[in-house]
């Protein structure tokens, strides 16, 4: 089953700071057909207006990763981590028992940016924040772990979960196949450009849901495309 979630239909917020596009429910946005895939519980598309952001607010026992579309973004929080990552890098936080946190963004022009929030199979760790490079040339035509639990995922952010947040670009015309194995599930959004997840068409900053498939070809357009999938447990795993 491949499901395609246009971008156009994604709940949505926006103030003066933040446009935000939801693809699970979330805040005060509620679809009752779209609360989760599995252990992904949030995939927010953010724009965010310089000189403004999050201010200091909780997590607890959450995974959340952040993946940087263009800018930065500035982390500061109350363990004393701060750090700024750049476009096509990313950041994971382990909220666990607990961490205060604020994002910003401190640049000169809006900083797009997933944040996408994956629960855990283990509560109660001690919190912890990272955050790595991840060079886009090392991802053309091939999916790079950016954020994983799964064992043999070296490089990889790590995330208290079997679940993996992975990313590739794709020159025009290019493709490349990804494998579930049995029980698992994706969830697909296009950073940028267009492309066909077997068969189905999707374009920038759609969604696209993925059960029940064995082998998922992803094919690039006339366009170079950015992706990333998040590969998720079984039903019975999720917990």
């Amino acid at each position: 089953m491949i499901e395609r979630r246009p971008f156009d239909s994604l709940g949505r917020f926006e103030t003066d700071w933040l446009s935000a596009r939801y693809h699970f429910s979330f805040a005060g946005y509620h679809d009752p057909a779209r609360t989760g895939l599995g252990p992904l519980v949030v995939w927010n598309d953010d724009i965010i207006r310089p000189g403004r952001g999050f201010d200091m607010h909780p997590h607890r026992d959450m995974e959340i990763i952040t993946y940087i579309r263009r800018g930065a973004i500035t982390h500061e929080d109350h363990l004393g981590n701060r750090g700024r990552t750049e476009a096509g890098d990313v950041q994971v936080m382990s909220a666990g028992t607990g961490i205060v946190h604020a994002e910003y963004n401190l640049e000169e022009t809006p900083s797009e940016l997933f944040q996408i929030w994956i629960v855990p199979n283990r509560t109660g760790v001690a919190p912890r924040w990272q955050q790595r490079r991840f060079p886009k040339a090392a991802r053309i035509g091939a999916l790079i772990p950016l954020a994983s639990g799964r064992a043999g995922d070296t490089g990889a952010l790590p995330i208290h979960q079997d679940a993996a947040v992975l990313g590739a670009t794709l020159h025009p015309g290019q493709s490349l196949m990804h494998r579930l194995a049995p029980g698992r599930r994706a969830y697909l959004v296009v950073a940028r450009g267009a492309l066909t997840i077997n068969g189905v068409a999707a374009a920038a900053r759609d969604g696209v849901a993925i059960e029940g498939e064995s082998e998922v070809t992803i094919a690039a357009g006339d366009e170079e495309s950015e992706i990333l999938i998040a590969d998720l447990p079984p039903p019975a795993d999720t917990t």
